[in-house]
């Protein structure tokens, strides 16, 4: 009974969701309201289990170290946000994580930039070898802007415009791909399950 009461819910608010391919309406609204609601319900208890008991009150109140006191009141300072005459003091957690997202940039540059850059510095010993190169030297060149893009050199920037777009296109089709997947799980959802009790 249970599971025949949570399917029928399930499709209700799938189809409440997807009402609003048709218009803006209070069936959707009241779905999005409820899992907004839903969602923060669910994460304040895992934030108190999974993050303020482990590393706010065993360190400091258990095991006494009260040196972690300090980035607490750090964090602690987030809810300032909410009080239009503190909020300014909200701006010192996210100075320090704005601090803490510089330190990482070497790391993503190497990750990003270096290997990639590595990656492109290989013999030209096949078809494949020959294409990166290609892209990477035309891409550069797209975006040298000291020099006008016409005569040869308009044409062989042409050629980093196109292997841009492929690569754009390439991650866009990635990125429908992944939500058709979504619908296609919902809809095998509404016409297996759903309709399934039906018969």
């Amino acid at each position: 009974m249970f599971e025949i009461i949570s399917t029928w819910v399930g499709a209700f608010f799938t189809l409440a969701i997807f009402s609003f391919l048709y218009k803006d309406n209070p069936f959707y609204k009241f779905a999005e309201h409820l899992f907004l609601g839903v969602s923060l319900g669910f994460s304040i208890p895992l934030v108190w289990e999974a993050t303020f008991i482990p590393f706010v009150y065993r360190p400091i109140i258990l095991q006494q170290r009260y040196i972690l006191i300090i980035p607490a009141i750090i964090g602690f300072m987030y809810v300032f946000t909410l009080n239009r005459k503190l909020n300014w003091l909200s701006r010192y957690p996210i100075a320090f994580s704005m601090a803490m997202v510089g330190m990482g940039v070497p790391m993503a540059m190497h990750a990003g930039i270096l290997v990639q850059m590595r990656g492109a510095m290989v013999p030209l010993q096949d078809f494949n070898a020959f294409l990166v190169w290609a892209g990477t030297i035309t891409i550069l060149l797209y975006f040298y802007f000291s020099k006008a893009h016409s005569v040869l050199y308009g044409k062989v920037v042409k050629v980093g415009i196109w292997y841009m777009m492929i690569g754009f296109g390439a991650s866009f089709g990635y990125t429908v791909m992944a939500r058709i997947s979504l619908l296609i799980g919902r809809i095998q959802f509404l016409v297996i399950d759903v309709l399934g009790f039906m018969r």
